[in-house]
């Protein structure tokens, strides 16, 4: 080392990320919720708890709920042919449909809904709502407040599946429709359609949860909760106060490492391996950086940065502990006692590849389900794409959905 320490100082700065690794702050929103006066797309809304407030299972209230919807199909004149898809947690109502204003990408789960398809509109009248404290036009952290000036930021009360579910079902009242012929949902949606079946299981007639479980494990708790850390020591998440920020002045690399951390757990090592393996970004010939990237760290960025431009940091604060709360067993006395309280058949789908919500879960939940007299089947997706299979291995997904939704049941 030289006197003046130059050698420490080319040091530290070896540890300074350099400015290409990431987007330009300047291009990333403070958050990127749906706000009133952007264009709609094809979202409707529905009023709910306008004349009395709307109390939540954790002791919260809110009052002038919206909630936001789409549809697809027709309802028929008996109203028995509606069919409930619930979406997961980085999900919205856009399930079907392509992008436009209003709608950044394609519906999630496009290629599965519309003419022909697995859910075919021209069978079915199918429904999607943005769940309670979400972010792309129903009530959540991002929301006006009601009576007053101002977001509900961080004082957005805690909600549950429950309560998510509970202003679904709001919206089947509205829509005139008494029992759903089905209520599916992979991941967070399974999760509610299996609290709808617990629920109201009056107004389910067939339940389908993919990828999901009956309630959170600890390490399900471990990786949610690590996210939302990363973005609690963001210091420009402001303690939930961020909405008036400048675009690059909000919680972006907060949201945006929650969503790499997930993102891990979405794929499988063998995804990883054969797309990416060991391949670097920047040269590693010569002299090694600390910031120097594998295509795999490159990848990551990428879906940081994506979701930064479409979701909320506080939503997804909400949404993830609404996860790690599921448990149908909460309050009912015994597992035993919520499942058999399910009387609609139920398909439970698992993927060989998943490790956040692994297969033995859903397996138990058949288990659990014949255990106390109901009627359940399971079904495996074989894929090597980890827990996104149910999005991606359609083919395998509609290979037992079909016919389950068709199928005559006691």
């Amino acid at each position: 080392m030289t006197d003046d320490g130059a050698h420490w100082a080319d040091a530290e700065s070896l540890l300074v990320p350099p400015p290409w690794i990431q987007p330009h702050a300047s291009t990333l929103p403070a958050t990127g919720a749906w706000r009133p006066g952007d264009p709609l797309g094809q979202r409707q809304f529905m009023r709910m708890a306008v004349d009395r407030s709307f109390v939540l299972e954790g002791g919260g209230q809110l009052h002038d709920i919206t909630v936001c919807f789409e549809t697809w199909g027709t309802l028929s004149p008996e109203a028995d042919n509606a069919v409930l898809v619930c979406h997961a947690l980085t999900g919205d109502a856009h399930a079907a449909g392509p992008a436009g204003d209003g709608h950044p990408g394609p519906g999630w789960w496009d290629d599965a809904i519309g003419p022909g398809k697995a859910i075919d509109t021209d069978r079915w009248f199918v429904v999607c709502a943005n769940v309670l404290g979400g972010c792309q036009g129903t009530t959540g952290p991002a929301s006006p407040l009601p009576d007053r000036l101002g977001h509900y930021g961080p004082h957005f009360p805690v909600v549950s599946i429950r309560d998510m579910v509970r202003t679904q079902a709001k919206l089947a009242d509205a829509l005139g429709i008494d029992v759903w012929h089905a209520v599916v949902g992979g991941s967070m949606g399974g999760m509610q359609a299996l609290e709808w079946s617990v629920m109201y299981p009056d107004r389910v007639g067939r339940l389908v949860a993919i990828a999901t479980t009956a309630a959170a494990s600890a390490q399900q708790i471990a990786w949610w909760s690590t996210g939302r850390r990363a973005i609690a020591l963001d210091p420009k998440w402001r303690d939930g106060h961020y909405y008036e920020a400048e675009p690059g002045d909000g919680p972006h690399a907060g949201l945006a490492l929650a969503r790499q951390i997930s993102q891990v757990t979405f794929r499988s090592d063998d995804v990883f391996t054969d797309r990416f393996g060991r391949e670097p970004v920047e040269p590693l010939a010569g002299r090694f950086e600390m910031w120097q990237r594998f295509q795999v760290e490159r990848y990551l960025d990428h879906h940081g940065a994506k979701l930064a431009r479409r979701f909320d940091a506080n939503s997804y604060l909400l949404l993830t502990k609404a996860m790690d709360l599921h448990d149908i067993e909460r309050g009912r006395g015994s597992l035993a006692g919520a499942l058999r309280r399910i009387t609609a058949p139920v398909l439970a789908m698992g993927i060989t590849s998943d490790i956040l919500y692994p297969a033995y879960q859903q397996q138990d939940l058949v288990t659990g389900i014949q255990d106390v007299g109901g009627q359940a089947t399971y079904h495996e997706i074989d894929s090597p794409h980890g827990h996104d299979a149910f999005l991606i291995a359609l083919d395998q997904v509609a290979a037992a959905l079909v016919p389950f939704l068709e199928k005559a049941h006691r």
